[in-house]
């Protein structure tokens, strides 16, 4: 694999959780086999990778004109929130670009690549194009087929457990050793994923054991939709999501019927700031959502229930992606929420395993999430 664009990848990862719904790009610029040139795309509405790194080439008083440019994206050749990235690399006078996947999205689908080529600049497209396709699977899915990326995340021991049990008095123990199951590192690392997305998705028993505020921290000005699927509408009217839903959207999912039975605390909950949304009877709660965000234009949702939402999500076979922090511990009856009940006949592709402090963390697609990115098995 090419040095130069594993570079630029490694740039474009930095944007993550800063540039969505916006995909994660990277820029090297080489002459005469020297780098002159770096940047990647930092934050949503600011200049391009591309445009970064020319900004880099003048900054280390370096001309980009014969240069080659490697970059993990099609060049934009759109107006948009900045201007066409491929008419400054023409004005560059640029030798050469190599772009290691196409962006399918309608106003770009090699259409940036062509008008290069026209400008007289040579085009290679491929290079590390897997791990291209893979850092910005969420975005590719969403712009070639209009269809969300779900992404599965949870922490647990060895053993499966996904909390520590309840104590004698009804309550879960409170110190921090037994409050979370992660360390403090693989909790920040998450806090980071939900940087990414747009939609984080829960189960009504997260919100009555935990009250979970379901928020990036710390906050960078993303406000990611948070949804609880509750269809007997047994959420608190003093549990946090509510408290702060009009500041940060909460969506409540549910259905007809209980929206007629309880009237009175749905106007409760909507002059809360919250939104509700009731599935038809004919429709699935979890197919149901995934279309609804699809057609809001969110391109990520991140699952983050226990072992009953979880499995459903697989059952249904709707992840494209799972994480899984795994802590050195081994809880068992002490433990609880056993997810290994229904991730037994799991298989993840393209698995990437990082230890996080002394936590291990494994992410993988599913067959659904791999055929997603469209890369081979």
């Amino acid at each position: 694999m090419n040095k130069y664009m594993l570079l630029a990848l490694e740039l474009a990862a930095k944007g993550s959780g800063s540039v969505e719904p916006n995909p994660a790009v990277g820029a090297v610029i080489v002459k005469n086999g020297k780098i002159i040139g770096r940047g990647w795309h930092k934050k949503f509405g600011g200049p391009h990778a591309e445009i970064n790194a020319l900004a880099d080439c003048k900054k280390q008083g370096e001309s980009p004109k014969g240069a080659t440019m490697f970059v993990t994206l099609e060049p934009c050749c759109h107006f948009g929130k900045t201007g066409p990235c491929t008419d400054t690399l023409i004005a560059a006078k640029l030798k050469r670009v190599v772009v290691a996947t196409i962006d399918p999205s309608k106003h770009a689908n090699g259409k940036g690549i062509r008008q290069l080529r026209k400008a007289g600049i040579k085009v290679d497209v491929g290079e590390c194009e897997a791990e291209a396709r893979v850092l910005n699977a969420p975005f590719l899915k969403f712009a070639s087929t209009g269809k969300i990326w779900v992404t599965l995340k949870w922490a647990q021991s060895i053993d499966g457990k996904l909390a520590w049990a309840e104590t004698s008095h009804g309550s879960r123990a409170t110190s921090d050793e037994r409050r979370w199951i992660s360390c403090e590192e693989s909790r920040k690392d998450a806090h980071k994923l939900r940087q990414q997305v747009g939609a984080i998705l829960v189960g009504i028993n997260t919100i009555l054991k935990d009250d979970p505020l379901l928020t990036p921290r710390p906050n960078k000005g993303k406000k990611p939709l948070r949804i609880v699927l509750d269809n007997h509408l047994r959420i608190p009217l003093n549990c946090k999501l509510l408290k702060t839903a009009k500041d940060v959207p909460v969506l409540i999912m549910t259905n007809i019927d209980t929206l007629r039975a309880k009237a009175k605390k749905t106007k409760q909950i909507i002059s809360r700031g919250a939104e509700l949304l009731a599935c038809p009877a004919s429709r699935s709660n979890l197919h149901f959502i995934i279309d609804e965000l699809s057609k809001r234009s969110v391109q990520r949702l991140l699952v983050e229930g226990g072992p009953t939402v979880i499995g459903s999500f697989l059952k249904a076979k709707l992840a494209d992606e799972v994480i899984i922090y795994v802590a050195p511990k081994i809880l068992d009856a002490k433990g609880a929420a056993d997810i290994s009940r229904v991730t037994n006949n799991l298989h993840l592709c393209r698995a990437d395993i990082k230890h996080i402090c002394c936590d291990i963390r494994i992410n993988g697609l599913t067959n659904k999430g791999l055929k997603a990115a469209r890369l081979a098995v």
